[in-house]
């Protein structure tokens, strides 16, 4: 139950259905969900631990604010660990690995160009663990997810039309293609700059900076 709640609870705070700064009033959240204290208490805590909830002493949890300098973090973050990952996992694909990974690119594609916004949500990020998975490496994965998951809160609608989230999705198409080609460096490159589409998505915050600059 507790992880049932975790995973509703995180994708509601990855959908901006729990904004930045909401109260996680462990009553009204049991209400909810139609369960009890305990797993919800659970879950809350488990979302502090990956970074979206913060306790807040005599006031309880409450959903993480947004911080662009946090964000920069993350995403340096982000690309030495995942990185990492897709240079080990070019190194390692196998054809089943391909085709789990185009399978879901596909699905991200159409759910993005559809409009549903949570089934877009949950393919890009199973296509990338896909990728990932491929490392095999479990050490890599319970240190990527975490700072995937506090990234994922701070994007915009993510996945709708326009020439930014074209350039992602060819990105990821290039990404896959560099590791079925065994070519590290290319999906490596790909991968860096997927990541810093971040920069164009938050120009203004950034005040046009690279996502990577410090």
């Amino acid at each position: 139950m507790a992880e049932a709640a975790l995973e509703r609870l995180r994708e509601a705070i990855i959908m901006g259905e729990l904004t930045p700064g909401t109260p996680l009033r462990l009553e009204d959240l049991a209400r909810q969900l139609g369960m009890s204290i305990s797993p919800i208490r659970e879950a809350v805590r488990q979302l502090e631990a990956l970074g979206l909830a913060e306790h807040v002493p005599h006031h309880g949890a409450k959903v993480m604010r947004l911080d662009v300098e946090e964000l920069r973090e993350l995403f340096s973050v982000r690309l030495a660990l995942e990185g990492m990952a897709v240079r080990r996992a070019a190194e390692l694909f196998e054809q089943s690995d391909a085709d789990a990974a185009r399978a879901f690119l596909t699905a991200y594609d159409e759910a993005r160009h559809r409009g549903d916004v949570r089934a877009a949500v949950r393919a890009h990020g199973s296509f990338h663990f896909t990728v990932y998975e491929a490392a095999h490496s479990s050490w890599l994965l319970r240190l990527i997810r975490p700072a995937w998951d506090s990234c994922e809160r701070y994007r915009p609608v993510l996945l709708a039309e326009g020439s930014v989230q074209d350039r992602h999705e060819e990105l990821d198409v290039d990404l896959l293609d560099g590791c079925t080609a065994h070519d590290g460096d290319r999906a490596f490159r790909a991968l860096h700059d997927h990541l810093e589409l971040a920069s164009d998505i938050y120009a203004v915050e950034l005040k046009g900076r690279s996502i990577f600059a410090f």
